[in-house]
């Protein structure tokens, strides 16, 4: 493939790498990031590195030319990361060092100065240690040697050791494979989201739960804490935080209210004059937390989604209690450069601005768990997310999930899901495993407002026990949606008829108590070669030659979709965002530097 570049990875600043803070959910002043040049080595099996010689720079996987390295890590191999951590001196030795990871795919071992203090399993999930009780007693200048400073030896050691199976094993891995092409991507390993340290009291706070209900004008506030104290929260006034910068000023927001309470019990908060979370206002309520020593900030959305049945008795999904047309675009966020990894701040900002101007409202996260900052940017921006859980199981059977799965449910011919064989779920651990995920992602993301619907399998994608899998979601996260089976292999549950349509003929089939999603479709192929990876064009249907005729076809397919509201259809989810490899199919080229299509906002779909 010809190597692409983005805008902002051609401007990388290399000693400056996304440093932005990465859990605006859970804020506090305290912060180190760890991204930049770190050394690696890449050695058979489990056999342990010698001496490092080589960079790479982190958080971009090893595949990517941001890293520096550009090799694909295959599945005998191992991947290991070293450095030294930043300086400590002066630490309270009552506080905790908590070392946080954003993903690691797809299984680690964290090692600080010899010693394993952490293992990991899943390539797209975050995960943190407290490694206060590794790290070495805090020593002056004068006690480290000139030799000693020069090796690290008065530093603290960190080493991550990387295993990534890829597509040849069962766990998550998304759309990516070894052997890419077509509708799969080059396979990523390694560490891929921002590396961070916090220093923390050890009487601390470990997450913040917010329920709203626009009903009766509350928020209920949960501080979840290994200690049972007093908490002081104080609501500021609410606030669209849509302009470019996205920076919020202290002294903006000091009006609201304070309220006071325990740790791990339910506070209830009456919001007076409530500002509702709409797409066009997406006002946001930030919050600061006082418990003990500690002090985080946070944020919540007072907003509600539902499926309720419009005068003529058709499940509609709905925004604050009133119907709301979803005109969605999937993105699978593959960057030419960075790979799964944006190489800014600045260029998700882009992304996500430019599919509001457009007209899109919705955005399908497909087969990838973003960064928390990513979720950040959408929640302030009013684009509503429609969550993949990241799929798994043994190597695909394409001829059953594609060729035949597409033909089957045109033919509306059902089948069960308990066909693991054909639907690559035959491991017990790989399901359990999956099982897992569904909760630690519902946990994860669930706080974010702009967060309405979880799909939980894709086109038959290691499916299995799709409704205990419904209900094991629900159970997690009872405020939001589910697509239980997008596209295909429908059982009868979740909130959504959920179909595709890229073949054949399409029908709108409302449903007496789902609503009914086209949850893909599109996916028109048109390759600009100067912007094009592939020389090779993956698509669905003609292949157009121009941009003229391209816009014809992508507006004309609009309209179609448009006027199937009338019959029953909820929301549609454009394939897709950008081009990826050997797809052309984007509204823009990979490296963002072109726009194929002109936007629907020229067209008067936006919501009123």
């Amino acid at each position: 493939m010809k190597q692409l570049y983005t805008p902002w990875g051609m401007a990388l600043n290399r000693d400056h790498v996304l440093e932005e803070y990465p859990r605006e959910l859970l804020r506090r002043k305290s912060y180190m990031n760890l991204n930049g040049y770190w050394d690696y080595a890449v050695t058979k099996g489990e056999e342990k590195v010698g001496k490092f010689v080589s960079r790479i720079l982190v958080p971009f996987s090893p595949e990517s030319v941001l890293s520096g390295v550009s090799r694909q890590l295959m599945p005998d191999e191992t991947l290991w990361y070293h450095r030294y951590l930043p300086e400590l001196s002066g630490r309270d030795p009552g506080r905790r060092i908590i070392l946080h990871f954003g993903a690691v795919d797809q299984s680690c071992e964290v090692i600080v100065n010899g010693k394993s203090v952490a293992k990991h399993v899943g390539g797209y999930l975050p995960f943190w240690m407290d490694i206060t009780d590794y790290l070495k007693p805090v020593q002056s200048e004068k006690d480290v040697s000139g030799e000693e400073a020069a090796e690290g030896g008065g530093a603290d050691e960190l080493i991550v050791k990387v295993r990534d199976f890829s597509d040849s094993s069962y766990h998550a891995r998304g759309k990516q494979r070894l052997r890419r092409g077509g509708m799969y991507y080059t396979a990523v390993s390694g560490i891929w989201q921002t590396v961070w340290m916090e220093e923390i009291s050890a009487q601390h706070i470990d997450n913040i739960e917010t329920v709203s209900d626009i009903e009766h004008g509350y928020v209920s506030i949960l501080v979840e804490s290994d200690s049972d104290l007093p908490v002081r929260v104080r609501i500021r006034r609410p606030i669209i935080a849509q302009d470019e910068t996205c920076e919020i000023e202290e002294d903006t927001l000091l009006q609201g209210v304070i309220v006071a309470g325990m740790s791990n019990q339910w506070m209830n908060v009456r919001i007076p004059k409530m500002n509702l979370w709409t797409c066009d206002e997406p006002w946001l309520y930030f919050f600061d937390v006082t418990m003990g020593e500690d002090f985080v900030s946070s944020y919540f959305a007072m907003r509600k989604i539902s499926v309720e049945k419009d005068e003529k008795g058709i499940p509609r999904i709905c925004l604050n209690n009133r119907e709301i047309f979803l005109r969605g675009v999937l993105d699978q966020g593959y960057w030419p450069d960075g790979i799964y990894t944006a190489p800014s701040d600045r260029a998700v900002i882009f992304d996500l601005t430019e599919m509001r101007r457009f007209g899109f409202n919705c955005v399908r996260k497909h087969a990838k768990i973003e960064p928390d900052r990513w979720y950040y940017h959408c929640d302030r921006l009013g684009l509503l997310v429609w969550q993949d859980i990241v799929n798994g199981g043994e190597p695909y059977k394409d001829w059953f999930v594609t060729g035949a799965g597409t033909r089957l449910a045109w033919m509306n011919i059902p089948v069960s899901d308990q066909k693991e064989k054909l639907l690559s779920r035959e491991n017990e651990a790989g399901r359990q495993e999956f099982r897992r995920e569904i909760v630690m992602t519902a946990e994860i993301l669930k706080e974010h407002p702009s967060i309405f619907a979880w799909t939980v399998f894709n086109e038959g994608w290691g499916q299995f026990e799709t409704k205990e899998c419904t209900d094991l979601l629900r159970r997690a996260d009872p405020d939001h949606l589910i697509d239980s089976a997008s596209g295909w292999f429908d059982q009868g549950c979740g909130d959504f008829r959920s179909v595709h349509y890229y073949h054949y003929t399409f029908h709108v089939k409302p449903e007496a108590d789902r609503a009914f999603v086209l949850s893909e479709f599109g996916g028109l192929p048109f390759r600009i070669p100067d912007h094009s990876a592939s020389e090779r064009v993956y698509g669905y249907g003609t292949r157009y030659r121009d941009r003229e005729e391209y816009t014809r076809a992508f507006h004309a397919l609009i309209d179609r979709m448009e006027a199937c509201r009338e019959e029953g259809l909820c929301a549609y989810v454009y394939t897709q965002w950008t081009d990826i490899e050997d797809e052309v199919n984007g509204i823009y080229t990979w490296d963002r530097q072109i726009r194929k299509a002109d936007t629907l906002l020229e067209t008067g779909y936006r919501e009123v």
